[in-house]
Parts: C-alpha cells; sequence; structure tokens
C-alpha cells in the first residue's frame, strides 16, 4: 500500500501523513512542487523518528509520478469528496496506492481523470470535508482492514 500526497500545502500535514503512513505499513508519495521549501531536513523534522520506517519517495512533479515505479506497482485511488463511491464498500489491493490532493484545491480534473477509482469518506450531513491526512488515515485504516495487512501484528 502507497499513500500520495498531491503538492501538499501544509508542512505539518505532510509529516503527519509520513506518521500515519508509517503505522499502517505504507510507503508516502510526495508529488511536487509543495507550497512550501521541501528538504530532506524538512522531511525528518516534520516526520520526526517515522521517517525512518517509512519509504519517502519524492517526485519532482505529475509526470514524474506517472512515470515512476512505484506508481506502476498498483492502482491509484483517488480520496475526493466528489467521489461517488463510498469508501466502505470499496474492495481495495495490497497494491494500491491512495492519493490525496492539496489541502486548499484538491486535485485537478486531468489528474482525477487518470485515477482508476476515487472513493469518498462518509460523513456527517452539513459537513464540508475532513483533513486530507485524517482521510488518508481513515482510508490507510480500511485498506489495511480489507487486505489483511496488518493482521499478523
Amino acid at each position: 500500500m502507497r499513500l500520495a500526497l498531491f503538492q501538499p500545502d501544509i508542512p505539518q500535514n505532510l509529516g503527519a501523513a509520513i506518521r500515519t503512513a508509517a503505522c499502517f505499513g505504507a510507503a508516502v508519495d510526495v508529488v511536487e512542487p509543495c507550497a512550501f521549501p521541501l528538504t530532506d531536513k524538512g522531511i525528518r523534522r516534520a516526520a520526526m523518528d517515522y521517517v525512518e520506517l517509512v519509504e519517502v519517495v519524492r517526485h519532482g512533479g505529475w509526470r514524474s509520478f506517472l512515470d515512476s515505479p512505484q506508481r506502476r506497482s498498483g492502482r491509484l485511488v483517488l480520496f475526493s469528496t466528489q467521489a461517488q463511491e463510498n469508501l466502505w464498500d470499496f474492495a481495495f489491493a495490497p497494491s494500491d496506492i491512495i492519493l490525496v490532493g492539496r489541502e486548499s484545491a484538491g486535485v485537478p480534473p486531468d489528474v482525477a481523470a487518470v485515477c482508476d477509482a476515487a472513493v469518498r469518506v462518509p460523513i456527517a450531513a452539513g459537513t464540508r470535508s475532513l483533513n486530507v491526512v485524517v482521510a488518508a488515515g481513515i482510508g490507510l485504516a480500511a485498506a489495511a482492514r480489507r487486505t489483511g495487512a496488518l493482521d499478523a501484528t
């Protein structure tokens, strides 16, 4: 399982995403550009000691990510408030890549168009959305449960 962050806006969310992915045994792909300076030192600071527990791969842009070996490993599953498919009904595979968009804008239509699936986390009526890392964590937990990824731990 992998977690891909499309052009993240908030460095603290990147750190939280890395820590969350580590807890669920997932690798992390960061699709740049980010809205903040991204350095290896910054990643280590944001993720604390969890960075040693997870593979973090930086991609110079969307095309770089699409052409990467990491992307070719499985389906690209977009998490979106606009998706019709409910997370609880989605059949995850161990090689899936969960993609979350920018905190401020999600993903553009051309990015959404190449995804293999799109799912939404069901939330209470009258609410807009979850923080992207919270949604990603829920998705990673659901995927781990569906695939049995953490059964042996």
